[in-house]
């Protein structure tokens, strides 16, 4: 059974949902609207959703104010999230990177041992059912450019102008994005 619940944020509320693992699911509520979201997450998990309120939902409310409130730029959550291999080592290296800074998905591929898997990076990227805890926003075209965000690209530019200015110095925050592994249900 997956729990979810909506938490509200400066540019939209999220569908946030948890197993008995840790967070499933993290979406902007208009991505699609709440049946398109449901669809995907019956697909991929195989499991039927309610609203409800646990534990860990609570403390992902908790972690997404303190990111937009500026004192926040790593978060301490379990991830339970399904995928391929390649989806999940995607997701692994989108963790790693720090707050206030970008990757290409070519860069990403390349760190994967995968150089000119830049497109299935892209396609794992948008695979991504956990926005911002598990930050696809950071990944970025080549040549610089911002593209290819389901919560839409002014969200996008939102969340990393935000994160350059919350990297830059609030004190006693978490400077560092701590290195974590995508786990999986089996």
């Amino acid at each position: 059974m997956i729990t979810y619940s909506m938490v509200k944020s400066p540019i939209g509320e999220l569908v946030a949902g948890t197993t008995s693992r840790g967070v499933c699911l993290f979406e902007f509520a208009d991505r699609g609207g709440f049946e398109r979201i449901h669809a995907r997450i019956l697909k991929r998990y195989r499991m039927e959703m309610t609203i409800g309120r646990n534990l860990l939902l609570s403390e992902i409310e908790k972690q997404v104010g303190e990111y937009f409130a500026g004192i926040r730029t790593a978060f301490d959550l379990p991830i339970d999230q399904k995928g391929s291999e390649f989806e999940r080592s995607v997701w692994n290296e989108l963790v790693k990177i720090p707050a206030g800074e970008t990757r290409s998905y070519g860069e990403i591929a390349e760190r994967l041992g995968r150089p000119g898997a830049a497109r299935a990076v892209g396609r794992a990227n948008g695979a991504n059912y956990i926005a911002i805890i598990v930050p696809c926003h950071r990944v970025i075209q080549e040549d610089g450019s911002l593209c290819g965000y389901g919560g839409g690209l002014w969200r996008k530019q939102y969340l990393l102008d935000r994160e350059k200015k919350s990297a830059g110095g609030v004190a006693g925050e978490e400077k560092n994005v701590p290195e974590r592994s995508i786990a999986v249900l089996s």
